[in-house]
């Protein structure tokens, strides 16, 4: 396909001059809007005015300028189709052959603040319907939205044509650029929704391609939904080996955790649950005690922080294999330590915001709910025990409550102060949980204190937490043998607390 007529109408001008010197150099004749004209213009590159072309000037401060049969029927032609030829003969109208469009800057308006008058002023209407008859009718038509495309189709233009397999991929890649660009106006209209909407536009641009995914075997990239910052807030990777697929998983799980925590804490997870938490006093101290909860777990696992790490808690992890730690900064010096570490990824990132939808694909579809947070208080529980928690027991029951709530389920965590001294993590039985919780923690259950993330269906988890040492426990209570478990933690004079509220996560 020749190309002797373009289009070109771009929100973003990046390498506007040499794609337009390029085509006029090629032969092109080039029909433009607005400050695209200008542009060319200004560059001494000859345009014609698409109010030329139409008849009628640019309307509505610019919001109708291509919106006319003279350019659609152009862009819309089947070139093979000797009536469609016929036609536009018939009305004068010319046929394109290049569609160069990319959309006004929706994103950054939204990000840079701007009014929801302003907002609403970058929703283009004409670049979109340009982009996807174009797309449409690649048979006939190239269409570009991407800049960095710009010199393949100045190469191709040049040798005299467009081959079909270009403009197919030419085409699907405008499909998605107008599709990103709709899902993010669906999702800045929906955004103050309450209830889950009757449908979720969800859009997401590559950023990059990994290595592979969860196993060698699969390939996998990484993405950017629109309208945030990106993956974690906009995590950057200041040092260390490109982020692998489950690096992303775990860091997400250790962050998401941290940042539930207001004093400062150290999260340590490994297959996306926590091995070990604690919020014990500094960086270095907190360090300490979640390594102490699971140290041959902690290898090789991903650590997060919920404030600025300083040398001394660099100094703490020197002496233990870690895959990344995150935090929202770092120290001159943590950063001078961490060097040393070659393979260790350091990772920025802000602490997380709250949970807006949670959209999780299953086969054909999704599923889709409101994030889950930790909302209770001590105020709002009960004590369903003879016993009451002791005050050092409610410390540590309200901490082992909230690091429960990201274990995934069935969920038991012992805790003694604010640390944690042994995780059951995604056992099918929530005996089980308690068992491999008391494994892990040991000697260290004994006069500790036990959260399970959703309530005991049988004694039997009473019972072997008594056994470990346990001293009391928090759980949502709602069963309908709760009348037996109560008994059974009076029977061993263990406090028993019920919050009245799951929190599964599976």
């Amino acid at each position: 396909m020749n190309v002797r007529r373009a289009l070109v109408s771009v929100a973003d001008k990046t390498g506007l001059e040499a794609l337009g010197r390029g085509l006029s150099e090629a032969g092109v004749q080039i029909v433009s809007t607005g400050s695209t004209a200008q542009a060319l213009e200004g560059t001494g590159v000859e345009v014609v005015r698409v109010a030329d072309v139409t008849g009628f000037p640019e309307m509505l401060d610019g919001r109708v300028k291509t919106l006319h049969p003279a350019i659609h029927a152009g862009v819309l032609a089947d070139t093979a189709n000797p009536e469609h030829l016929r036609q536009l003969e018939e009305q004068g109208i010319e046929p394109f052959e290049l569609v160069v469009v990319n959309l006004y800057p929706f994103e950054r308006a939204v990000s840079g603040g701007a009014s929801r008058e302003e907002t609403i002023e970058q929703i283009d209407i004409g670049g979109p319907t340009l982009v996807r008859a174009a797309a449409k009718n690649h048979a006939s038509v190239a269409v570009v939205v991407d800049p960095a495309r710009y010199d393949q189709v100045l190469e191709a233009a040049r040798g005299g044509s467009l081959d079909e397999a270009l403009r197919a991929r030419l085409a699907r890649q405008a499909f998605a650029h107008v599709a990103l660009y709709d899902a993010a106006i669906a999702a800045w209209f929906g955004a103050d929704e309450d209830a889950p909407p009757a449908a979720v536009a969800k859009g997401y641009e590559r950023l990059a391609e990994l290595r592979y995914g969860e196993n060698p075997h699969q390939v996998a990239a990484l993405y950017r939904e629109v309208l945030t910052a990106g993956p974690l807030g906009g995590a950057e990777v200041l040092q260390g080996k490109e982020m692998s697929f489950n690096n992303w998983l775990d860091a997400e799980a250790a962050r998401g955790l941290a940042g539930s925590f207001e004093d400062p804490v150290c999260v340590i997870v490994k297959h996306h649950n926590p091995s070990g938490v604690a919020a014990t006093g500094d960086l270095a101290a907190c360090y300490a005690d979640a390594l102490a909860s699971d140290p041959v777990s902690a290898f090789g696992g991903v650590v997060a922080y919920n404030a600025e790490v300083d040398e001394g808690a660099a100094r703490a992890m020197a002496e233990v294999f870690t895959e990344v730690v995150i935090a929202p900064g770092f120290s001159g010096a943590a950063l001078g330590l961490f060097a040393e570490k070659k393979n260790l990824r350091v990772v920025r990132a802000p602490l997380p915001a709250a949970g807006a939808l949670e959209v999780r694909p299953i086969e054909g579809g999704a599923l889709v709910q409101r994030a889950d947070a930790v909302t209770e208080t001590r105020e709002g529980m009960r004590v369903a025990s003879e016993r009451q928690p002791a005050e050092e027991e409610w410390e540590a029951l309200l901490f082992a409550w909230r690091v429960a709530a990201r274990v995934k389920s069935n969920a038991i965590v012992f805790a003694s102060g604010r640390a944690t001294v042994g995780v059951g993590a995604g056992q099918m039985s929530r005996v089980d949980a308690v068992e491999l919780a008391a494994r892990k923690a040991g000697e260290r259950s004994r006069g500790a204190v036990m959260a399970s993330d959703a309530f005991f269906p049988f004694r039997d988890g009473i019972e072997r937490a008594a056994e470990a040492g346990i001293a009391a426990v928090i759980q949502p209570g709602g069963s309908v043998r709760d009348e037996e478990i109560v008994a059974a933690a009076d029977e061993r004079g263990m406090a028993l607390v019920l919050t009245g509220v799951r929190h599964f996560r599976h």
